[in-house]
């Protein structure tokens, strides 16, 4: 078959994200199917969606969705009305049918199913599309396979993580290549999926399973080396937690150095108990930044969302990899299951201790179903029972008036040059624009670190 697939996500801020997951559906399938990728970031040069897709004449399309909305509270900004719009150009140009899937289709599928109308979904990791497509050949009913659903709503109870073999099928001569390399120089990489820890709030378990399955360190090297050898000035680690397996990332890092790795790294990072010379090792195997996903430095709160530490880990990680002279951020999300106005402003002081390092700061816990945090809200009386939440809705602390919240979060940073409330917005997102035409790569924001 003809198989185009196609990466919906626009979103720049804080920057672009290089569609990482068709790199993989493309390897599921490219041996038995004709594969072209678009990315609606940069299409081919002189042409417009249509064009492409009629000079193509796919028999299916693929519909990549990465985000539903912004999950900002002040500013809330869906995406699917752009969706649907992309959909709808799809149908005009070709009759083929459409399957969509991604890491939000997966959240909500039968409701984005519902929204867009397209023939089939796939709920899960995608390189189950190499199945749908194998039925639809064998004349077979593709909603006998796990995770694919139909436009009715017709399919198999959500799948298992997907256990057959994977492959990364990495395109140098990708036409949309250049529009990462221009902007920021960063490509992206995999080395496990799944996550075992239980944060109430977090979706990763739904669209990865629970069981880390890790891919082998030398594998992940070669990837890496390719990825430079295309141009790639910085690599950024997906995985939820680079460190949730401390021997298979201590692994990576050193193949990454073992291959030839040059050019600079980083992740998210859980600010666990970590091995004396955990960071020293990964610094010295090309590491700078250091991304944690703290959420909150009160442990009444930490507990409450299910995170896997306490504050004295959070300093002692944070110590650990300031000695390792790597640039330092951290992720902090107030207004969750615990929060007042005590543990608010006791977590505000606490973080005014932390040094050279650059605090994102983020007000207002998006509710996604299948999360802890979604029954705790079902039970609390603050959503209804089969209730759609594709327009998000926001979690209402007890203790708290989340208004409020926000206003002495911001009022907090204000004054503090490497404080940043949310991703940042538009200023933000120009500030880098400028710098990456200056030939800055990279995350960038260490130039906030006072």
């Amino acid at each position: 078959m003809k198989v185009l697939l196609l990466s919906a996500n626009t979103v720049r801020e804080p920057y672009p994200v290089y569609p990482l997951g068709l790199d993989y559906v493309a390897g599921a399938i490219a041996a038995d199917h004709a594969v072209q990728v678009l990315d609606m970031n940069q299409l081919p040069a002189g042409m417009d969606l249509e064009t492409v897709i009629s000079a193509f004449d796919p028999e299916i399309v693929g519909i990549s969705l990465r985000n539903i909305d912004n999950t900002d509270i002040t500013d809330p900004k869906g995406f699917i009305p752009a969706y649907r719009s992309l959909v709808d150009r799809v149908r005009r140009a070709c009759g083929a049918p459409i399957v969509l899937g991604g890491s939000g289709f997966t959240i909500f599928p039968h409701e984005i199913m519902a929204a867009l109308e397209a023939d089939y979904g796939i709920a899960g990791e995608g390189e189950r599309l190499a199945l749908l497509l194998k039925a639809l050949d064998r004349g077979d009913d593709p909603l006998t396979i796990p995770g694919v659903i139909g436009r009715n709503e017709g399919g198999q109870p959500f799948p298992a993580p997907f256990v057959g073999p994977v492959a990364r099928r990495f395109d140098p001569g990708a036409t949309y290549l250049d529009f990462y390399l221009r902007n920021g120089g960063m490509l992206n990489l995999q080395t496990k999926r799944g996550c075992p820890f239980r944060c109430i709030y977090c979706t990763y378990p739904r669209i990865e399973g629970r069981q880390m399955r890790c891919e082998a360190p030398e594998q992940i090297a070669r990837i890496a080396l390719g990825l430079q050898e295309a141009g790639a000035q910085y690599i950024f680690l997906t995985d939820s937690a680079f460190n949730a397996d401390i021997s298979h990332s201590l692994a990576v890092a050193r193949a990454l150095r073992g291959a030839g790795v040059a050019i600079p790294w980083g992740g998210f990072f859980a600010p666990t108990a970590l091995p004396e010379g955990y960071f020293e090792t990964l610094a010295a195997c090309g590491l700078r930044h250091v991304e944690f996903g703290t959420e909150a430095f009160c442990d009444p709160v930490l507990t409450a969302y299910g995170k896997p530490f306490q504050t004295r880990h959070v300093v002692r990680a944070h110590e650990a990899a300031v000695a390792a002279g790597l640039h330092v951020a951290h992720y902090f999300l107030f207004g969750g299951p615990g929060e007042t106005e005590r543990t608010l402003i006791q977590s505000l002081e606490r973080i005014d201790k932390l040094q050279k390092c650059v605090l994102f700061l983020f007000a207002g816990m998006r509710i996604y179903p299948h999360t802890e945090l979604y029954r705790l809200a079902l039970q609390q009386g603050q959503l209804d029972e089969g209730q759609c939440i594709l327009a998000p809705v926001f979690y209402r602390p007890p203790g708290l008036d989340i208004t409020q919240a926000i206003e002495k979060v911001t009022d907090h940073a204000r004054a503090r040059d490497n404080w940043v409330v949310g991703a940042g917005g538009e200023t933000v997102v120009k500030i880098m624009a400028r710098m990456y035409r200056r030939g800055f790569s990279g995350p960038l924001w260490e130039y906030l670190i006072r």
